[in-house]
């Protein structure tokens, strides 16, 4: 079988009409069960939200501001829909602390289909890197495995030697973990005289260039990539076209401007913001800190759904100028300001190791010395410093999603 089911060939229209039908259940339901969202969406008609354009119009909750949302309404901020019980069968807890509810329905975290794309298949025994410990990625992987029909090695990291000796043993054929401890394994297998069984992988948590998946291809192993997070399970993966990510089936994803919910046009680099349809945690419009971009058309793979570049950075690029913080919310009200200028962005140096700020505008016509003082006069009004302003072609800025770029040096 080549899809896991007959959505990923859907018509792209029929798929955005059954995700926006869902979309009104999936709002009212966050109201209703997320005391986080009855404050969020007290004023939202949930019927009124049928379109991308009006889901434009929700705020986005950023992962970087769940932390203190978390501290001060433990332990999910008021963002998950269960409680402590059968509906909740772990909790996790990422980096920060920031903690995650895994509900008790099979494959929580939809990578199954990712796994599926990359040849994982019933009957498989599943070499598990991932920790099992505070995080929930061994957790990810294990149960879309299982949804498969896969076995799976719970092996967890480190123990290098122990690893090993259980591959010889129990010859695996497939990997999950990091690209960079696969690389370990099969190096300490070289130095050993040993042969591990892997035949294909499923890599993720880490960069994954086309150097690598080629090296790991000229041992015989097929490897492909997911992108995916603790607190939304799969958002796209990687398929035998090798052109992009493809979109999981169960999101809505929106590529906006960083600082805002404003979406940037197809091919603009922006942050990824995604809704979910998962009833125990109702993430809406939520803003994951990374970047990416949509790619135009289908993926020769057959599968129809939308699909980003990947991982591109992090959008959040707040930074602190002469003791004072600048955010790229802050750039994005400037812009919205004056509409002569097309697209911006704020250079930060350090001439004499004196901080200074230039935001650099993209405007037709070259602009004009009457725009350049009303751009600086908002630029320290909204951020309390001094900006200077330069004028650019339309086209000049590179597209890579930064609103902010320091460029100091301190020798």
């Amino acid at each position: 079988m080549t899809f896991y089911d007959d959505r990923e060939t859907l018509p792209a229209d029929a798929r955005e009409r059954a995700l926006l039908a869902r979309l009104p259940g999936q709002i009212a339901h966050a109201r209703a069960s997320a005391p986080a969202f009855s404050r969020l969406l007290e004023d939202v008609d949930p019927d009124t939200i049928i379109s991308r354009e009006a889901l434009a119009t929700l705020p986005v909750t950023r992962k970087s501001e769940l932390l203190e949302q978390q501290k001060a309404a433990r332990p999910f901020g008021g963002f998950a829909a269960v409680g402590w019980g059968a509906a909740c069968r772990r909790v996790f807890a990422s980096p920060g602390p920031l903690y995650e509810p895994e509900g008790a329905r099979p494959d929580y975290y939809r990578l199954a289909r990712a796994l599926h794309a990359a040849g994982f298949r019933a009957g498989d025994l599943v070499h598990n890197t991932f920790s099992y410990h505070f995080t929930p990625a061994g957790s990810m992987m294990e149960t879309a495995a299982h949804a498969l029909g896969c076995t799976v090695f719970p092996a967890g990291v480190g123990q290098t030697e122990q690893q090993l000796a259980a591959i010889v043993d129990l010859q695996p054929n497939a990997y999950v973990g990091t690209p960079s401890f696969l690389r370990i394994l099969l190096e300490k297998a070289d130095e050993a005289g040993l042969r591990p069984s892997f035949t294909k992988a499923f890599v993720s948590g880490e960069a994954f260039p086309p150097s690598v998946r080629d090296a790991f291809a000229a041992r015989g192993i097929q490897a492909y990539q997911a992108y995916a997070t603790a607190d939304i399970g799969l958002i796209a993966y990687e398929t035998p076209a090798r052109e992009g990510l493809v979109v999981d089936e169960d999101i809505l994803l929106e590529i906006v401007r960083p600082g805002t919910g404003d979406p940037v046009p197809e091919g603009e680099v922006g942050e990824v913001v995604v809704t979910t349809f998962n009833p125990d945690y109702p993430l809406i419009r939520f803003g994951t800190g990374d970047l990416s971009a949509v790619l135009p058309g289908a993926s020769p793979c057959g599968r129809t759904n939308l699909r980003i570049k990947g991982w591109m950075g992090r959008a959040d690029q707040t930074t602190k100028v002469k003791g004072m913080f600048v955010h790229p919310g802050q750039i994005a009200d400037v812009v919205r300001r004056h509409a002569e200028i097309r697209r911006a962005r704020l250079v930060v140096d350090n001439p004499d190791l004196n901080d200074r700020m230039t935001l650099m505008c993209e405007v037709a016509g070259g602009g004009s010395e009457a725009l350049a003082t009303a751009v600086a006069s908002s630029i320290r009004e909204l951020t309390k410093l001094r900006g200077e302003v330069a004028f650019l072609p339309s086209g000049a800025l590179a597209n890579d999603g930064k609103v902010i770029d320091d460029v100091r040096v301190y020798n």
